[in-house]
């Protein structure tokens, strides 16, 4: 049996942009030619998409780091480099993605197919032929490609059930899963036997179904982290209502009952106004006496539908069955209200920002992202391709910052590993 895996933390990365391409034409007929550098290819975007067919974030322990491909770079004789193929992980429907670095929710996938971007892929640069104008009819610089974006997402599974089964542990939550619909949940005489979450889908009179949750057993303080039910109180969030499972032959049934609302409570309060359906389990092994006495114990602390029943002989699941097919019908599914950061960034690829480090008195280092895939399409002995690098970092703010720390003329300046000499007059 696989593991239920319901939280797991990621990296994406998108592609980077392809760099153009700085080329010419040189053919026989064509008179005096002309730039024919071609565009890179745009990089692959990162996709996540809710699958029904998955019911664990399983297979992202295994791989946690997920990479688009990079655009590819122009090319001459005007040809495009080919875009980056987009990726698209698959989840099981019911997962929010949260942002590590913020820690903002950035997407619900509560539905089968429904898809979402969280990394767009960086924009092919421009290659020379696209620079050429009447007056400059031959531009010797091309564009690099955007940069790629990296997000470090958390992805957290609410599983998406019409009805949650509540109980303290060894109440019979597995064994009346198993009895009402076609789940086999591992069934024991001790407790805890449940350690993961077990979906069961129930099938109504007329041939439609809903899906029932056994969540692993509660005990008291599970809301501060005690127990296994901590782990699980999330699955239980999106269920329309819930059928409280209660072993009446315990000492004190009610205060069974009334700790695990009070664990709902602390876990988050909007949970105990979810209707209830209160099951007293296991009366197969009390007697009519013991039976009478709890009864009217629950009548002055509960007043919704109650149900005395006994999984091992099936005394009584047939009206409880009957009671969920009514409820299920009439009440709506629950709307989970999840606040959602609507003006997320997902195509940030601005990666502008630079450093500045004086190495000694006459050396300064200029490091940055973006500088770096300048440096990558620049020709240093080419004199235009010079220019306009010179270009970009003034409108960068680059060459102010320089001389806002002092920098002075004969100076050199080393641009991620490029050399150059600042002159006032030049730069």
């Amino acid at each position: 049996m696989a593991a239920f895996i319901d939280k797991v933390k990621v990296k994406v990365v998108s592609g980077r942009g392809g760099n153009g391409c700085v080329a010419w034409r040189r053919e026989k007929f064509v008179d005096k030619g002309g730039p024919a550098g071609g565009d890179g290819g745009r990089g692959g975007d990162v996709y996540f998409v809710a699958d029904e067919n998955m019911s664990t974030l399983l297979d992202f322990t295994y791989k946690s780091v997920f990479r688009a491909q990079d655009g590819e770079n122009g090319k001459n004789k005007n040809c495009h480099g080919q875009a980056g193929e987009d990726i698209y992980l698959k989840v099981p429907v019911g997962v929010i993605i949260r942002d590590l670095k913020n820690g903002k929710i950035i997407a619900d996938l509560d539905e089968h197919a429904k898809i979402v971007l969280v990394a767009k892929g960086g924009r092919g640069g421009r290659g020379n032929a696209r620079f050429a104008t009447a007056q400059k009819r031959s531009p010797q610089f091309c564009e690099p490609g955007e940069a790629s974006v990296e997000r470090e997402l958390e992805l957290e599974l609410k599983l998406i059930a019409d009805v949650g089964l509540l109980g303290m542990p060894n109440a019979g939550k597995s064994s009346l899963i198993s009895i009402i619909s076609s789940a086999r949940p591992k069934i024991a005489d001790y407790p805890f036997t449940t350690l993961t979450p077990n979906l069961g889908v129930v099938k109504k009179l007329d041939g439609d179904g809903f899906v029932v949750a056994d969540i692993p057993g509660l005990i008291e303080g599970a809301s501060e982290g005690i127990g296994l039910g901590y782990e699980f109180l999330r699955h239980v969030q999106r269920c329309r209502f819930f059928i409280h499972i209660v072993d009446i032959s315990s000492q004190d049934p009610v205060a069974s009952y009334l700790k695990i609302n009070n664990e709902l409570e602390k876990y988050d309060s909007e949970l105990l106004k979810r209707h209830q359906v209160l099951v007293l389990n296991k009366k197969d092994i009390v007697n009519e006496t013991k039976v009478e006495k709890v009864l009217t114990e629950f009548k002055n602390v509960f007043s919704g539908k109650l149900f005395v029943v006994s999984c091992a002989t099936s005394e009584g699941i047939k009206e409880l069955l009957n009671c969920l097919y009514t409820l299920v019908d009439e009440l709506p599914r629950h709307e989970f209200e999840i606040e959602i950061q609507d003006d997320y960034e997902f195509n940030n690829n601005d990666d502008s920002e630079f450093f500045i480090t004086k190495l000694n008195k006459n050396t300064y280092s200029v490091t940055g992202g973006k500088l770096k895939r300048l440096i990558a399409v620049t020709d240093v002995k080419n004199v235009q391709q010079v220019r306009r690098l010179s270009n970009i970092m003034d409108s960068m703010g680059v060459w102010s910052e320089l001389r806002r720390l002092g920098v002075q003329n004969e100076d050199c300046v080393v641009v991620e590993g490029v050399e150059m000499i600042y002159t006032e007059n030049y730069f």
